[in-house]
């Protein structure tokens, strides 16, 4: 495993997302991938699934201090009413008295920072999150949570892919030592056929899926949190560490973005 090192804390480069997996699926997901080898697990309030989650977790063999845990706090929560009471009822059914990141899941427009950050930040002194950051932020919204946060935010989740560029917000976030967790890695599987990707993976023995995740989890600062349903493709997603794509390589993939966005929904920033 390849890990993202940055303010002292040690991140698997490769995490298991389990956006839109469900009921007992997403218990034994989560189950199979840290019994795979997966130590980052990402959920969030509005996957509805943080209870299986933490049921993957206490039934597995793998110790609770030995995974990297996210979740994130949805619309409805995100202000100094809720955000507490919101965090505590996602530790109970994550069966933790802690998260490792804890993250602000969109900057909605309504949402009033300041006062979040204030409950965040309070959260982290009281050991209820190690780590907080933001997901879905441009690079002009990371600069003003940082400076609205007397804890220094750890990390970004952005939509990140070969078709679809993130330079300006990574370059934000290696200027202030912050991770950019790429969430829908693969495009939703658009990945699978493209040519360039196809063809480095023939040099490797590799997947055009397996390329594209190396891709990133190569870049300085980059980790990605790939969803899969089935035993095979997380078991593909996770073979990407006994091989490293050249500068050329990763140049050519660099050079694949087109501004392919697949997530953008009414309430989204508008995009760096």
């Amino acid at each position: 495993m390849k890990y993202v090192e940055m303010q002292g804390e040690k991140v698997p480069a490769l995490g298991f997302g389990t956006w839109q997996i469900k009921g007992r699926n997403c218990v034994e997901g989560v189950k199979d991938a840290l019994d795979m080898g997966y130590r980052h697990i990402d959920t969030a309030q509005a996957y509805g699934n943080e209870a299986e989650v933490g049921k993957a977790i206490a039934e597995s063999d793998v110790s609770r201090e030995n995974i990297w845990l996210t979740t994130k706090v949805w619309r409805d929560n995100l202000n100094r009413e809720n955000l507490k009471d919101s965090v505590e009822k996602s530790l109970e059914k994550l069966g933790t008295n802690y998260v490792d990141l804890l993250l602000i899941h969109w900057p909605f427009p309504e949402i009033e920072l300041e006062p979040v950050l204030e409950e965040m930040n309070d959260l982290v002194e009281e050991n209820q999150a190690f780590n907080i950051g933001v997901s879905n932020f441009t690079a002009e919204q990371i600069e003003r949570v940082q400076e609205l946060s007397r804890v220094k935010l750890l990390a970004n989740q952005a939509e990140y892919h070969p078709f679809l560029s993130q330079e300006k917000v990574l370059e934000t976030c290696r200027a202030h030592d912050m991770m950019l967790t790429a969430y829908s890695p693969l495009a939703r599987g658009d990945v699978i056929g493209n040519e360039t990707l196809e063809e480095i993976g023939s040099r490797y023995g590799k997947t055009e899926a397996q390329i594209a995740l190396r891709w990133l989890v190569q870049q300085e600062g980059v980790s990605a949190i790939p969803k899969a349903a089935s035993h095979v493709h997380r078991e593909d997603n996770f073979n990407i560490f006994d091989f490293e794509l050249t500068s050329e390589e990763m140049e050519r993939i660099h050079n694949l973005t087109r501004g392919d966005r697949k997530v953008n929904p009414s309430f989204a920033p508008d995009r760096d």
